[in-house]
């Protein structure tokens, strides 16, 4: 097999990792909407393969303060992903979950226990969303461990990731989600796999590299 080149893959990855993103944003907008019983929108407007000093600027700015959900992928590929909201995106999407559970949410900025744990749900669902329907298009074996959840500055979140993969690639694929109920919040996915699962992942998709 080919030594792979992150930097020059091909197009059509991108147009079929967005249409996996689209297919699995409708199938996290079900989830969602269920738990919420509200209509839930979303959409992939943007799948990039992003260097570590592209992404905090491309998700607002290194200082943007962000709900970070952080999941170990396992099984046929390894690596790891991040779903990114922005704050008040994350605090607002609490809310209306808290409201639709019958329960009064804080409002404050620190996230209390509970509202920890309803985001830690929300970013599960969605994460899982996305690795179901890339296992269902690929064949492959995708699994997700319990998802971790970080409060912090863009590029703090994001050093995490960054530390892990960087001694192997300086790349990871950033893709951006827009989704609605009463008003459009942007999420943002990094999936971060290691160089041998990007290799599994272009093959599993007919892709030559």
């Amino acid at each position: 097999m080919a030594e792979l080149d992150l930097n020059h893959v091909d197009d059509m990855y991108f147009d079929v990792l967005k249409e996996i993103g689209n297919i699995g944003a409708g199938n996290a907008a079900s989830s969602l909407a269920q738990m919420l019983q509200a209509k839930v929108e979303m959409k992939v407007p943007r799948v990039e393969l992003l260097g570590f000093n592209q992404i905090g600027e491309a998700i607002g700015g290194d200082e943007q303060i962000m709900a970070g959900i952080y999941v170990l992928v396992q099984g046929d590929i390894t690596g790891s992903m991040m779903f990114l909201l922005e704050q008040k995106s994350a605090q607002r999407l609490i809310g209306n979950m808290m409201s639709a559970m019958g329960m009064e949410p804080g409002g404050g900025e620190v996230l209390s226990e509970m509202e920890q744990s309803v985001l830690k749900e929300i970013g599960n669902i969605i994460t899982g969303a996305y690795l179901n329907s890339l296992s269902a298009m690929t064949n492959l074996k995708i699994t997700e461990s319990v998802p971790d959840l970080t409060v912090d500055m863009a590029g703090a979140i994001l050093s995490v990731p960054a530390i892990e993969f960087g001694m192997v690639g300086d790349k990871m694929l950033m893709i951006q989600t827009a989704f609605s109920n009463d008003d459009e919040l942007n999420g943002y996915f990094i999936l971060v796999p290691d160089l041998p699962s990007y290799s599994k992942l272009l093959s599993a998709l007919g892709i030559s590299i």
